[in-house]
């Protein structure tokens, strides 16, 4: 006899237990919401290479924003220098201006005293504006000669006190705005190294270990590219030796003077080695990278601008594989950085924030990272 219990459907509990096709499905869910929720975090945190990238891109913005802040410096010093310059000489001017009045209204009050003068005579002498009576010939052929040499005299000087006054009052403003760029600048740097600082702080030690055997590697690489210019370098010099005619050995005269000015920079660029990285610093305990540069060459006795992308321009440009010691080395598609060239793929420079000054290979941040090299003097 055939049964007339229908089936059970799939999935249907059995004495309270789920049959292994739901039981299956539940338990992936369960599983794949569970890895949903463990992934969410580490999804929102960046990875380490990403933070090493963004504290990097931070950094150099920081020192581009410090270029802007040591330019707007330099340009706030003069234009503050320009303006003492001229409220001195409208002070100067404005004190010789009312003397001259005081002169004149003292003769203007002699004369109508005696009678010499009509009473006009001396409301001219004594006006604030005595142009606007300078042209009344009326006035001015009842006053005599010395009378109308005095009001010549007076009326020069109070247009050009007044012409002074003018500058001064734009130089002012000028030096407003440059004052403003230069706030402006600086809040830029110190949010730049505030960002790149919590950055760093949100990293636990091994990341921290881990960021520094990353920092290791590119020093050995950029090592070994160093390693890599420096032969190079010594086999064109003996190749050139070797075919260079007898009266060609000789160093020209301008040669050996730039190595001697060179010798000079290098050695006090040495002796400032383990100073700190100051952005906006020139030393002489502290240094920005194009302050050090600046200081180096001034010990040599050549003066250089104070900010990199007026370095590069410094000077005669030159092939890397021609750099001497003692060439500006500068990075960077916006010329943000310099370093002097020591030779053998080696510079000198103030490197970032956190950093002293040190030896380093030119290659510290790759090789693309090289903009152009410089012979200053």
């Amino acid at each position: 006899m055939a049964s007339h219990r229908k089936s059970r459907p799939v999935g249907t509990r059995v004495a309270g237990i789920r049959t292994p096709g739901l039981a299956t499905a539940a338990l992936t869910s369960v599983a794949l919401l569970s890895q949903s929720a463990n992934a969410a975090p580490a999804d929102d945190k960046p990875s380490l290479e990403e933070v090493e990238k963004k504290v990097d891109d931070l950094y150099r913005q920081a020192e581009s924003a410090t270029d802007s802040y040591n330019s707007a410096k330099e340009k706030t010093a003069k234009q503050r220098k320009q303006v003492d310059t001229l409220l001195d000489d409208v002070a100067r001017r404005t004190q010789k201006l009312n003397a001259a009045r005081e002169e004149l209204g003292s003769f203007a009050a002699a004369q109508y005293r005696t009678g010499a003068a009509a009473p006009d005579t001396a409301t001219f002498l004594l006006a604030d504006t005595p142009q606007d009576y300078f042209d009344q010939t009326q006035l001015m052929g009842r006053l005599t000669s010395r009378q109308k040499g005095m009001v010549d005299d007076y009326v020069s000087e109070q247009s050009a006190t007044m012409k002074k006054r003018q500058e001064a009052s734009q130089s002012l403003q000028t030096l407003s705005e440059t004052q403003s760029d230069l706030r402006t600048a600086k809040a830029t740097v110190q949010k730049k190294l505030a960002t790149a600082r919590e950055l760093l702080s949100e990293l636990t030690a091994q990341e921290k270990a881990r960021l520094a055997a990353i920092e290791k590697q590119k020093q050995e690489e950029a090592a070994r590219k160093a390693a890599e210019l420096a032969q190079q370098q010594a086999a064109a010099e003996q190749a050139a030796q070797e075919t260079a005619a007898p009266q060609e050995s000789t160093a020209p005269a301008t040669d050996s003077s730039y190595a001697t000015k060179a010798a000079k920079a290098l050695a006090f660029a040495r002796a400032q080695i383990g100073k700190p990285y100051v952005w906006g610093a020139t030393g002489p305990d502290s240094y920005d990278c194009s302050g050090l540069t600046q200081a180096a060459w001034k010990a040599a006795g050549v003066d250089l601008p104070r900010v990199t992308y007026d370095q590069v321009n410094a000077g005669t440009t030159v092939s890397l594989a021609d750099a001497q010691p003692g060439d500006l080395v500068f990075f960077y598609d916006d010329i943000s950085h310099v370093g002097l060239y020591i030779g053998n793929g080696m510079m000198i420079h103030a490197p970032k924030p956190g950093a002293y000054v040190r030896e380093e290979s030119i290659y510290y941040d790759g090789e693309s990272a090289i903009h152009s090299v410089v012979r200053p003097a």
